[in-house]
This record gives structure tokens, sequence and C-alpha cells, in this order.
């Protein structure tokens, strides 16, 4: 099903306003390693927002989930402040390890090994 514009207009809202908590927190950088929002995506009925959270060389992803998680009343309570003219209930926040760029450093990976390990049968095949 298809996000609705104002599941659109929330996420936008929430996307942007955690990024600058997360950084007035400190909650941007964990362990030596760099946390972005990668998307936020909002339940239909607007009661809960869901954050994918994109990790740059963080080497416990989970520990670092749990450290977001830990603050997550401090969190709810600075959102509040600042969306509380735009919402009428602040949802309920929800923390995820967005892995999609793990996945395309993988998927790199394995294209450079089929390429280094077949340049002859390309070369013969154009012949």
């Amino acid at each position: 099903m298809e996000e609705g514009k104002r599941q659109k207009q929330i996420a936008g809202l929430l996307n942007e306003e955690m990024s600058t908590i997360f950084q007035r927190l400190g909650l941007n950088m964990i362990d030596g390693g760099m946390v972005s929002i990668s998307s936020v995506k909002v339940t239909p009925d607007l009661l809960e927002a869901r954050f994918y959270l994109s990790f740059f060389q963080v080497k416990d992803v989970t520990a670092a989930i749990k450290k977001i998680d830990e603050r997550h009343h401090e969190i709810k309570k600075e959102l509040a402040s600042r969306v509380r003219h735009q919402l009428r209930s602040i949802p309920v926040l929800k923390f995820f390890h967005d892995d999609t760029l793990d996945q395309v450093f993988k998927m790199e990976e394995l294209f450079k090994q089929i390429n280094k390990d077949s340049p002859e049968d390309d070369a013969g095949k154009k012949s």
C-alpha cells in the first residue's frame, strides 16, 4: 500500500527534526562512527514512526541502537517540544538498522570478483 500525502509530510517533518535532535544530543557520533537517519516511515494511523538508521564505521550496531533506545524518553520529549504545533499526538518512536548501504557494498564486491575472475570469457565472446 502506498503512503498517503499526510504520512509523507509527517515523515519528512520527523526526519528533519530528528536529525537536528541527534546532532544536539550527540547521537550522530557513536563509538567513533557516524549515525544518520536514512528514512522515516509513518503508519497510516500516524501512531507509530519507524526510523531507519544508517551506521558508518560503527563497530557494534546492536549496542548503538541500544544506546539510542536508552535515551528514547529524552529524544521523544525533545521531539514533542519541536513539533507540538504541527502534530496532535507524538507517535511511538521505533529505531531500526537500515542495512541497505551494507548490501550495496556487498554487491559491489561481488561484481568486482566476477569481473576479476572472468576477463578471458568476455574477450572470447566478443570475437
